[in-house]
């Protein structure tokens, strides 16, 4: 489990990036918390960094969207999907549940 912060320094609309094995995005969705890796499967871009448009988030670099429920993106020139991540807030903290393979959840490998 990865420390995010405080849910209040994370406010809907914005997100922060946070170090697992690599470098993950979290980002607040009206409320809804989601996470993902930060690095563009594309490219080398942090996707902290893009422009968040409901459920997706645009890379800053090529325009490649991903879905922040799926890690899917949404076509070209992205065509392999991110690793998504578990979000959990306990007494107003946020923590990341790191998953260890792209379209898996904590919840599937533990089970």
């Amino acid at each position: 489990m990865i420390l995010v912060g405080e849910l209040l320094d994370l406010p809907p609309g914005e997100s922060v990036r946070v170090h697992g094995d690599v470098a993950i995005a979290v980002f607040n969705v009206d409320g809804e918390l989601y996470a993902i890796d930060d690095t563009c499967s594309h490219q080398d871009a942090s996707l902290s960094d893009g422009w968040l448009e409901g459920c997706a988030v645009e890379c800053p670099l090529h325009a490649a969207c991903f879905d922040l429920r799926t890690g899917m993106p949404s076509g070209p020139p992205a065509k392999k999907p991110v690793r998504t991540h578990a979000v959990t807030v306990e007494d107003g903290m946020v923590y990341v549940h790191e998953s260890t393979r792209v379209g898996s959840t904590v919840a599937e490998e533990v089970g």
